[in-house]
This record gives structure tokens, C-alpha cells and sequence, in this order.
């Protein structure tokens, strides 16, 4: 495409490729200006109503004008390519600033201030971008921050039922392709790192989405590191719905408690317990702003800073929160044998009973996953399981999406069952080679093997 036109647009150089198209450097003959041009993909737009409703819902985001959000002038067709011109940001992204190393905390909180403004803007027009991440915010030489890519933002009075299955490409292994998602029910626009736990569940989602989704950028601005992580697809969106991120604190010392406030606020699993709207966000944003402008004291209410200091201890504690609960019954039973006078054979019994409950209550920890393994391993598409340690790892063959959810799920109905312990993880495997999965068989832990499964190439 490079050298040639299309309308009045003179391709000039590639930008990227991303999963809805390629984006390039043009100019427009007619204003005599750079511009961005996004030439999307044909099979995305096929099918007709598809078209014509993807086409509502871009112009109604180019219709949202402000300074934080890249513009959208013209979305147009010729020669049957369907494509995009938007406002050229000359410009880096946020991941390459964070990869660089160049972000400051004042400059994270300038970045997420300006974004959130665009976004409240963008939220009370009914769009919601559905896409946030650092790859989609470019900061300006000026320092002005420009979110892109309202090309897959979503009117919320869209039916739900139109709900699409296209991930944009990454190069970091996090983005599902168009064909694998075709065959999950419910699979939404994302890129998983920075989805929502309602949009990894490919459930409904409303403006507080793209809350938790900067969030997430802002964790990882102030940090250098993703809050969730894991070594797979499904890995990563069940940490994503279910486990607490560390505090960014944990993560980086002599950050301000206010900035932890608002990065756990943002990235709370239930919507109802994020900020309202994106404006909400950005106030408060601000206040930290000024507060690290004038060197104002950063210290907060006797309340919040309990709460801060039960988020460093759960962090710090190997059994998390439920660790925190046993550290604080072992100093009330100090302190009661410090305050009582026990004779000796009543603190002898005290200390027996005391074992044997401990015993049962870490027993039952291996009772329930025993249970929920029975569970498992009646699925028919279930090959092996093995448990080592805290993690669960099946193995199936190829199985519908109902198949992964029902497996999550009893997962996690052994982390709500416990009183104490680390949380089991779980991997669900469909792409174990025979030869891995013998390896696999050989080692401790394998609690099931399906009928047909061999353990060598002999058939014994």
C-alpha cells in the first residue's frame, strides 16, 4: 500500500498491525495533514448487518471530541476496503514508556488523569471503548496523553445478544485469534490482561469496565508489572475474576497510600464496588495530583490506613488474608494464657485439642479437593489429573467452552471452602502431546488417567 492512494489519503509508512487491520501513515491531499488510516480486515465486516452496525457505532464514537482521545475524521469506503482515518499522534505508547523505564509517578497519575477524563466524556455520550491498555494510550512529545482505537467501542444500547468474538492481536501471547474465539460462546473484544472480570466471563459490560481496565494500566504505570498474571490463557481470567492483585505498594516502595486507595479501587471484582463514573475517578486523581505537586501531606484517615496495613500484612503473609486470621487468633490465645491463670493440666489440654483442630482443619483442605477431583474426572473429555503441591492440572481432550467453565468452577469452589492456605490454582490443558503426557503420568500426583490413555508407545 505503500505510495498508493485511496480517496484523497497517500499512503506513506506502516504503523503496526493489530487484530481488526493494519494502520498506516498517510496524508490527506485535500488538508494537507498526517493521518492515521486503518484498513480493517474484510472478514470482520462480511457480513452485512455486521457491517452497518459497526459502522453506527464508529461514527457515533467519532462523534466524541475530546483532548484525551484521538480523533476520528472520516470512516469511509472505496474499492471495497472499509477503512478509518484518524488524528496522527506522533508519539509513544504508554507499555513502550513503561518498557523504557521512563514513567514517573507524577507522570502516571498526569496519564490516567487525562485518560479518565476522555473517558467520562466518551461514557456520557453510551460508548464505552472496551479496550484500554498501554499499547492503546500514546503520549505526545508534549506530554498529552491520546487514548486510540475507538474503532471497537460498543454503544451500551446495543443488544446483547450482539456481542462479537474478536480479540485484537498482541505479540505477547495474551490475545486470543479471531478463529479460536469463533468456538467460545461469549468471548468478547479484549485484550485479557486488562479485561474486566465481567468481560472475561463475557458478561454485559457498562462504563465501570474501562474503569478497571485503566486501573490496570495505572498498576502497571506505578509498578512495571501486570496485577494479574498467569502461565495461561485461563490462568491469567481466573486471576483476573477471583484472586486479589499485590497492593501496588507490596510491589514498589514509598508509594502513597491515596494512589494504593484508588488502584484497589478501580480493580474491585464486583462493579458495584469500583467508582461510579469515570469523572468520580478523576477527581479523586486529582487530589493525589496536588497533593504530589505541593508536597501536601499524603497521609490518610486512621480507617484507610488500617485498611492499607491489612493489605501489606495479607501480601506479605504466606496464606494471604486467611493467614492474617490465624496470625490474629495466636496472639488472642497469648495473650489469654498471658492473662489467665491456666494450671498446667487445663494448658495441656488446651494445646492437645488445639493440635487435633489444627489437624482436622488442614486435613479438610485435602478432603475437599479430593472431592472435587472425583467431580472432574467424570467428565468424559477428561484425560488425567494431577495435583502437586497447591495447583491442578487437567488435562482433556478437545471439549466445548461449557467444559473449561464447569472445571474453573469447581476450582474455585475449593478456594471458597477453605478457612486458612494458600488457593488452589488450576490449568486446564487441551494441548498436551502424547509424549508430554506420559512424561506426565510418570510424575507423583496423578490422581486420575482416563480408561483409553497409555502410558508408552507399546500400549501398556
Amino acid at each position: 500500500m505503500i505510495g498508493r492512494t485511496l480517496k484523497h489519503y497517500v499512503f506513506e509508512e506502516v504503523l503496526g498491525n493489530g487484530g481488526m487491520g493494519v494502520v498506516y501513515r498517510a496524508r490527506d491531499t485535500r488538508l494537507e495533514r498526517p493521518v492515521a488510516i486503518k484498513l480493517l480486515k474484510p472478514e470482520l465486516i462480511a457480513n452485512p448487518d455486521r457491517k452497518t452496525r459497526f459502522l453506527r457505532e464508529a461514527r457515533a464514537a467519532a462523534a466524541v471530541v475530546h483532548p484525551a482521545i484521538a480523533q476520528v475524521y472520516d470512516i469511509d469506503e472505496d474499492a471495497g476496503t472499509t477503512f478509518i482515518a484518524m488524528e496522527y499522534i506522533d508519539g509513544r505508547t504508554v507499555g513502550r514508556l513503561v518498557a523504557e523505564g521512563e514513567l514517573d509517578l507524577m507522570g502516571s497519575v498526569e496519564i490516567t488523569l487525562q485518560i479518565a477524563e476522555g473517558l467520562a466524556k466518551a461514557h456520557e455520550a453510551n460508548i464505552i471503548h472496551r479496550d484500554i491498555k498501554s499499547e492503546n494510550i500514546m503520549v505526545t512529545r508534549e506530554g498529552h496523553a491520546k487514548l486510540l482505537d475507538f474503532g471497537i467501542a460498543k454503544l451500551l444500547d446495543t443488544p446483547a445478544g450482539d456481542t462479537e468474538v474478536d480479540l485484537s492481536a498482541r505479540s505477547d501471547g495474551w490475545t486470543m485469534t479471531a478463529e479460536r474465539a469463533r468456538t467460545l460462546p461469549g468471548a468478547v473484544v479484549g485484550t485479557v490482561p486488562y479485561m474486566s472480570p465481567e468481560q472475561a466471563r463475557g458478561l454485559a459490560l457498562d462504563p465501570r469496565s474501562d474503569i478497571f481496565s485503566l486501573g490496570v494500566v495505572l498498576y502497571e504505570m506505578v509498578t512495571g508489572e501486570l496485577p494479574f498474571k498467569g502461565e495461561s490463557l485461563l490462568d491469567m481470567m481466573h486471576a483476573i475474576g477471583f484472586e486479589e492483585p499485590k497492593p501496588v505498594a507490596a510491589v514498589r516502595r514509598n508509594l502513597p497510600p491515596k494512589l494504593h486507595m484508588i488502584v484497589s479501587r478501580c480493580l474491585r471484582k464486583r462493579r458495584e464496588d469500583r467508582y461510579p463514573d469515570a469523572r468520580a475517578l478523576a477527581a479523586d486523581l486529582k487530589h493525589l495530583k496536588h497533593d504530589l505537586e505541593t508536597g501536601t501531606s499524603l497521609s490518610l484517615p486512621v480507617g484507610a490506613r488500617l485498611l492499607n496495613l491489612m493489605g501489606r500484612i495479607n501480601a506479605a503473609l504466606p496464606f494471604g488474608r486467611y493467614g492474617t486470621y490465624v496470625l490474629a487468633a495466636a496472639v488472642l490465645a497469648a495473650v489469654a494464657l498471658l492473662f489467665t491463670n491456666l494450671q498446667l493440666g487445663n494448658l495441656f489440654t488446651f494445646v492437645v485439642m488445639g493440635f487435633f483442630l489444627y489437624r482436622f482443619l488442614r486435613n479438610r483442605k485435602r478432603r475437599i479437593l479430593a472431592a472435587v477431583m472425583k467431580k472432574i474426572s467424570a467428565f468424559p473429555e477428561v484425560k488425567a489429573v494431577a495435583v502437586k503441591g497447591d495447583r491442578v492440572t487437567v488435562v482433556v481432550a478437545e471439549a466445548p467452552a461449557k467444559t473449561y467453565i464447569r472445571i474453573s468452577s469447581l476450582i474455585d469452589s475449593v478456594n471458597r471452602k477453605l478457612f486458612f492456605g494458600k488457593d488452589v490454582t488450576g490449568e486446564i490443558r487441551d494441548d498436551v502431546a502424547d509424549k508430554d503426557l506420559r512424561t506426565l503420568l510418570r510424575q507423583p500426583g496423578v490422581t486420575y488417567v482416563r480408561d483409553d490413555v497409555q502410558l508408552d508407545e507399546s500400549g501398556r
